[in-house]
């Protein structure tokens, strides 16, 4: 079997296969950003060194961290021609041995890796840190630890850090000197300052609904700056496929289509989103629901927006209007209805939340999160009233 990992988790790997009698010369680990295996960032050189270490019919895991190092410039500009993918799948043909490799972001793209392998590695992807995760390490008071989790996110390293100042130095450093230029690298940006706009627009507004268009005029618009469509949406697509950002696609729920446009864009990390604005924005609503939006996808479920179509009666007067639902998801057969609420204690704002849920018609699952440490509770609706706290550290929340 054979798994292509985005995120360098490899080591938790390690580690369970020796727990489970793996010998360690069965273990052919590689860091080719460590200049002790600077020869082997040549593929064939690579190829050799691992095949030399394949002695017997035993299983051998191979790790190699980094792979990016062996692919050069050259080769980006056209994957398919990428000599190191040609080792891995060479590698591939042996029945003794398991894969994993892990890469640099955008110089390592998941669509590029899964072409090249022709649908025989696995895709896992490794999502930063859930609060439930972050939780387990910190302890202490809940609230305490969800405020310095919406402000510092889940990047791991965050958690050894001592003071504020090394942690936003330290978001500042990765978003910049690894995320930016992997993407201005990848894809030889030749109009960088759209890209920081861009990324700007996106982090100041997450949870909103925008396209390539609507980005596009407020850029010639407010920025003065002249830009084409086609390049925005190049350029969005860019920091998609960098794993910066996710969307969510805007589905009609009771004529079961989606949308061409708008969707909604959210930070992979509100971490990583904070240090891009420097820790100005601390919109508490929008990072709620971005964490919310983030958990989801870690738990395995793929997440859409919701409209309701809503008839009115003003005056005598019928007209409809759209409603949102902030999220539709699905895992399997289970699909769930769910409003992300700051607070609800003004009940015309907690009917506001609640009306698109009631108007769904269907029988699918409707819950509503709102921040607060209250236990779960079903309304006379049958709508599912949870709290932020218990939502995050309960996996099967939404089943209560």
């Amino acid at each position: 079997m054979e798994r292509l990992i985005r995120r360098d988790d490899y080591l938790n790997r390690i580690i369970d296969k020796k727990e489970n009698g793996v010998k360690e010369e069965q273990i052919i680990a590689i860091a080719l950003d460590d200049d002790m295996f600077v020869q082997y960032r040549k593929p064939d050189e690579l190829s050799k060194y691992i095949r030399s270490k394949i002695v017997n019919k035993d299983m051998y895991y191979i790790l190699i961290d980094e792979v990016q190092y062996a692919i050069t410039k050259e080769e980006l500009k056209n994957p398919e021609n990428i000599r190191l993918y040609n080792v891995l799948n060479g590698l591939m043909r042996l029945r003794n041995v398991d894969i994993y490799v892990t890469g640099s972001n955008s110089k390592m793209l998941t669509k590029d890796v899964l072409t090249a392998f022709r649908g025989r590695g696995d895709e896992v992807m490794v999502y930063p840190l859930s609060f439930r995760e972050y939780y387990s390490f910190m302890g202490g008071d809940k609230s305490d630890a969800y405020e310095e989790y919406a402000l510092y996110g889940g990047m791991p390293l965050v958690l050894f850090r001592k003071t504020d100042v090394e942690k936003m130095n330290y978001l500042r450093s990765l978003f910049t000197e690894v995320y930016f230029k992997d993407i201005v690298e990848r894809y030889e940006i030749e109009l960088p300052d759209v890209l920081e706009e861009l990324t700007d627009d996106l982090c100041s507004s997450v949870g909103s609904l925008t396209n390539a268009n609507k980005i596009t005029n407020t850029l010639q618009s407010v920025k003065s700056i002249k830009v084409s469509g086609t390049t925005v949406s190049n350029y969005l697509n860019y920091l998609l496929e960098s794993f910066l950002f996710g969307n969510a696609k805007r589905y009609d729920v009771k004529g079961k289509k989606y949308f061409e446009y708008p969707s909604k864009y959210y930070c992979t990390d509100v971490g990583l989103r904070n240090a891009r604005l420097n820790f100005r924005q601390q919109e508490e609503t929008h990072i709620m629901e971005n964490i919310i939006y983030n958990e989801l996808l870690s738990r395995g479920y793929s997440v859409d927006v919701g409209v309701v179509e809503i008839v009115e009666s003003n005056g005598g007067k019928r007209r409809k209007k759209q409603c949102e639902i902030d999220f539709i998801v699905n895992r399997g057969s289970k699909k769930y209805y769910i409003q992300s609420a700051l607070s609800i204690s003004d009940p015309s704002k907690l009917e506001t939340e609640l009306r698109p849920l009631k108007n769904t018609r269907d029988f699918f699952k409707k819950i509503i999160v709102s921040k607060t440490s209250m236990k779960p509770w079903t309304d006379e609706d049958g709508i599912l009233h949870l709290g932020l706290y218990e939502f995050l550290l309960n996996e099967s929340s939404l089943d209560l």
